[in-house]
């Protein structure tokens, strides 16, 4: 016995239906069937196309579309041509109508691109991390954003809140005795940001990572009023060498400056 033939039709990938049909099928086995799956079915002539082949086989057409005049040419040549047909999301539609006292948006493949934008928050996520700190340069030249700034200047929190909003990004660490990647002077200025601070505030954010770690030593070099200013000095004659923005992050939060930084690389784009 030949295998029966189920045709899909979708105004996306067609996923949603293939899974369905999937799910039904299993209740019939050892019933054997082939599935000819139609992406982006967007048009009446692709229709028309699709459904004369599938009379040649006898085929089950399900479709799921948010088209209204894909789905009634689906509907009228599968009467037609006398085909079994399966409407997989107007019935569920019409019961969320009711339930939500609204019409749907009818925005063909949502999901697919809902599930696009989660998957590149994701990556950027990981690119974040991976990049994070200057653990590896090279990152620099894959990253939308590049942020460059000395100790306690909100490098980490600023790359990982730009990659909820599906912005890659690299950030290095300014330390005047470590030369800065070769990298830096590859690249685009364009996306490269520098940051700096008010020298008294940043005094008192450093003392207070010392305690917090527990070292005591609240003199040490790393909160030393000289070895800050010399360190901010460093950044600003670098900033000025490439070019780039400059973001004064010591009265702004992480919200903030990473707004301004989006507006900066969204104009340079």
């Amino acid at each position: 016995m030949k295998p029966k033939v189920i045709y899909i039709l979708s105004d996306s990938l067609g996923d949603t239906a293939e899974s369905v049909i999937k799910a039904t099928a299993e209740q019939f086995k050892p019933n054997e069937y082939i599935t000819k799956k139609f992406s982006f079915v967007n048009s009446v002539e692709q229709v028309q196309v699709i459904l004369e082949d599938a009379k040649d086989v006898n085929a089950l057409v399900v479709f799921t579309t948010v088209i209204e005049e894909v789905k009634e040419e689906i509907i009228r040549l599968s009467s037609r041509y006398n085909l079994l047909n399966f409407d997989i999301l107007t019935p569920l539609l019409n019961k969320f109508e009711v339930l939500f006292g609204s019409k749907p948006i009818n925005e063909p493949g949502i999901i697919r691109k809902l599930d696009e934008t989660y998957f590149k928050k994701v990556e950027a996520i990981e690119f974040a991390v991976k990049y994070d700190d200057g653990k590896d340069p090279r990152g620099v030249k894959k990253a939308d954003v590049v942020l460059l700034g000395i100790s306690r200047t909100s490098k980490t929190p600023l790359s990982m809140y730009l990659a909820h909003k599906n912005l890659k990004v690299a950030n290095i660490p300014l330390v005047p005795e470590v030369p800065v990647p070769k990298e830096i002077f590859e690249i685009n200025k364009d996306k490269i940001i520098g940051l700096t601070t008010d020298p008294y505030k940043l005094n008192e954010i450093r003392i207070e990572r010392i305690k917090a770690l527990g070292l005591g030593n609240t003199n040490a070099t790393y909160a030393d009023m000289k070895r800050i200013l010399e360190e901010l000095e460093y950044a600003d004659k670098l900033y000025k060498k490439i070019g780039c923005p400059v973001i004064n992050v010591s009265n702004k939060a992480v919200e903030e400056t990473a707004n301004i930084i989006t507006k900066i690389i969204q104009s340079k784009r």
